[in-house]
């Protein structure tokens, strides 16, 4: 009875953890491209899961474009907000960029409250809703859809950064600029890349979790602080640290829940977060003094 328990919680963390890794994907793409913690990025999840919701049940389009249109109409916006935000601050203090994105996070916040109101939206699951069974422990499609776009994320994320030509651009100019721009890479143009696919991250994070949890305007604070969590235990400047950070964040809130009691499982994060900043700052998977990682 306790092994089915631990492994419930366990594979419960590891859905909840894979979210949170795409999230903090997110934080490391903007932080090696622009020095800076988006604090929208919360949101891009929000409105990801919401835009899919109107697209499907007031449009009327099928699921998968649903998603699709919605995955790009949240890659637009990050686009949107890195060309008329971030680019006119470009000679701007960090801190300055970091307000920005608190200003962007309130307003993105406050525009979800006014299009789609106060309350709470959901998707069908995708592949239905009858668990699975694994040694006592139960599993739901979605959970196991969530892990799988996760990892194929992650492995072509990989493949993009080591092989294509626009992948290295923004490698070279994540890790030195003033090098890359010298060899006649854009380097504003790479930043705006992070921002697009950072964006895409945090709405297919929408979008998966939409058919699990009810989202509404006022949820992404929450599961921006997840992610960030995510990504500050793993390294912010290390991308595969951030996905183990955000699977191990997952899996400790789940058993620590299960296991002390759930009225603990929001604080957890936060716990967490303020325990690796004051052992170590540079994250489980970072280095201490590295500028920039490319990974």
């Amino acid at each position: 009875m306790l092994l089915s328990k631990v492994l419930q919680f366990v594979i419960t963390g590891v859905a909840n953890g894979a979210i949170y890794a795409l999230i903090a994907l997110g934080f490391t793409l903007i932080y090696n491209s622009r020095q800076i913690i988006n604090f929208a990025q919360g949101e891009f999840v929000v409105i990801g899961g919401m835009a899919a919701y109107t697209f499907y049940v007031t449009a009327h389009l099928p699921l998968p474009v649903a998603l699709l249109a919605a995955i790009l109409v949240v890659t637009l916006l990050g686009v949107a907000f890195e060309r008329f935000v971030i680019l006119p601050l470009k000679n701007a203090a960090s801190i300055s960029l970091i307000i920005a994105t608190i200003g962007m996070s309130i307003f993105l916040r406050t525009g979800a409250m006014l299009i789609w109101g106060k309350e709470a939206m959901t998707l069908p699951h995708f592949f239905g809703d009858k668990p699975w069974n694994i040694m006592g422990a139960t599993i739901l499609p979605q959970q196991i859809f969530i892990i799988a776009i996760t990892l194929v994320i992650v492995v072509g994320m990989q493949l993009f950064f080591r092989l294509t030509v626009t992948g290295k651009a923004m490698l070279a100019a994540s890790m030195n600029p003033e090098a890359a721009r010298l060899m006649g890479i854009r380097s504003e143009r790479m930043v705006m890349y992070s921002f697009a696919f950072s964006a895409a991250l945090g709405a297919v994070a929408g979008v998966s979790i939409a058919p699990l949890v009810m989202m509404s305007f006022g949820s992404g604070a929450a599961l921006g602080i997840k992610g960030f969590s995510a990504a500050i235990l793993g390294g912010l400047t290390n991308p595969l640290g951030a996905v183990l950070g955000g699977l191990s964040l997952g899996v400790i809130e789940s058993v620590g829940a299960g296991l002390i009691s759930s009225a603990f499982k929001e604080a957890i994060a936060l716990i967490v977060l303020l325990m690796v900043l004051l052992i170590k700052p540079s994250g489980v998977f970072g280095k201490i003094g590295t500028r920039r990682h490319a990974r």
